[in-house]
């Protein structure tokens, strides 16, 4: 096989045929490692070692030669974000006042996955301190989007997305508080699954909020994000692809549908119909208060943790600094969003009595009314389009355009995506078609908690029906 035909490979396949002796690890890794040289202007790595990799895979080849049985992810590269600890590797969460941090040891989601016979394949960029949805990193340089390097690959997991996107891996780790796996792998056309809060161990990660906080994968096929399911939280074997016909499917048209870019809006339409055709049922009911119960949740509780998160993070894993000097040493803009969100005396840092009703009164009454919604519909998932708009240019503002209206980014952004992971849900991000401009489309499918294997399951025959994305141009 070619380099090129190597770097197409899934994960699956790619382990299978390393296991089978039809290709070496060394050699496979050789491959994604070109593939991350010549993509190198996307800037979706902060720190890759190839000397390092190749050495790791030589140590594969070694093993399964010596008659050691191979793991799940036997000599499989994968790329982790770089706010997730490693120990090998400087681990900066893309600021540069931690550009020097190395860590004592791997997090345990880096550990599952090595003692699986996974490789690090180096640190990806993303949004500085993950608090933002763009990857345009001040510090790093921004991630750009292998479809269009003139867009954004969002945040705040833009590099590992970008990887993918780009045949530099098929699968890498990522992780989400309110979108940050889920919206780069909608604008960089890959697949990405945030499971339901708990699920994957997300210790030793830099935080935001430990209620929201959650690692997971991004990949370019739904059976590699179940195998990585498998590794992370050790249920055995794939689940089987769920019958589509006669799935119900939710849609909520006045919070999920409004206010969408007109290609986004047509792509999501194309799409429903395709599912629709394939036997889904779609049950249009609208979830009650949902956008009053966001706003009274979300802010209050990432801008009140964020501090004493991150202050605790720094102290357990002996980065050598304060939470006081990391600001400090953040860039202007993520410094200025903090001030704003994250700050006492901030202009939308919540009360004490705002957060505690937060926690106490209003994210409770959110799961359950998505419960409700859930029992109400009698549906496997609830499915809209994950983001409002296509990548938007790197450095457009904090505004965009929508239909001629000047819409807030964060809405443009963040509305869709919020619910699911304030609520805990398990979310599934699949490409569901180009724009005209050939930008990347994604239909977002939540399920109620805990309901991840049928998700992924469902996921399967979804993704055969959708379809998957051409590869980037170049």
């Amino acid at each position: 096989m070619t380099p090129s035909a190597l770097a197409e490979l899934s994960a699956r396949a790619a382990v299978q045929a390393m296991v089978r002796g039809e290709i070496s690890a060394e050699r496979y890794a050789a491959a994604l490692l070109e593939r991350c040289a010549a993509g190198r202007s996307l800037n979706a790595f902060i720190t890759l070692e190839p000397g390092r990799v190749l050495e790791a895979a030589r140590d594969c080849d070694r093993r399964l030669r010596a008659g050691q049985p191979p793991g799940l992810l036997h000599g499989l590269p994968v790329p982790i974000k770089d706010s997730i600890n490693t120990g090998d590797y400087p681990t900066s969460s893309g600021t540069g006042a931690l550009r020097n941090f190395r860590p004592r040891a791997d997090a345990p989601i880096v550990q599952a996955l090595t003692a699986a016979g996974a490789i690090v394949l180096g640190k990806t960029n993303l949004h500085e301190l993950s608090f933002g949805w763009t990857s345009n990193n001040r510090a790093f340089g921004a991630v750009c989007n292998p479809y269009d390097p003139r867009r954004i690959a969002g945040g705040s997991s833009g590099g590992s997305a970008a990887a993918v996107a780009a045949r530099m891996a098929p699968l890498a780790v990522a992780e989400d508080t309110e979108g940050s796996i889920r919206v780069p792998a909608a604008l960089s056309g890959v697949a990405g699954f945030r499971p339901t809060t708990g699920r994957y161990p997300s210790a030793a990660v830099m935080p935001i909020s430990a209620i929201f906080d959650q690692v997971g994968p991004v990949a370019r096929t739904v059976a590699d994000l179940a195998l990585f399911d498998e590794v992370a939280s050790g249920p055995p074997g794939a689940p089987a692809p769920a019958e589509l016909a006669g799935v119900r499917l939710a849609v909520g048209r006045e919070f999920w549908f409004s206010g969408l870019d007109a290609e986004v809006g047509r792509v999501a339409l194309l799409g429903l119909s395709r599912l629709e055709q394939a036997g889904a049922q779609l049950v249009e009911a609208e979830v009650p208060d949902l956008a009053s119960l966001m706003d009274l949740t979300t802010g209050p509780i990432q801008g009140r943790d964020f501090r004493p998160s991150v202050a605790a993070y720094l102290e357990r894993y002996q980065a050598g600094i304060t939470v006081e000097q990391l600001l400090a040493g953040a860039s202007a803009d993520v410094r200025r969003v903090l001030a704003d969100f994250a700050s006492p005396g901030g202009a939308h840092y919540a009360s004490e009595s705002a957060y505690r009703a937060a926690c106490d009164v209003h994210l409770p009454r959110l799961r359950a009314t998505l419960s409700e919604y859930f029992a109400r519909t009698r549906a496997a998932a609830v499915v809209f389009p994950a983001v409002r708009i296509p990548a938007p240019l790197i450095g457009e503002g904090r505004s965009v355009d929508i239909g001629g209206e000047r819409v807030p980014f964060r809405g443009a952004i963040a509305r869709n995506i919020g619910p699911g992971s304030t609520a805990g849900l398990p979310g599934l991000v699949l490409p569901a078609g180009l724009t005209r401009d050939g930008l990347p489309v994604a239909l977002e499918f939540d399920a109620p908690q805990g309901q991840d294997r049928a998700l992924l399951g469902l996921g399967l025959s979804l993704e055969a029906v959708l379809g998957t994305l051409p590869p980037p141009p170049g």
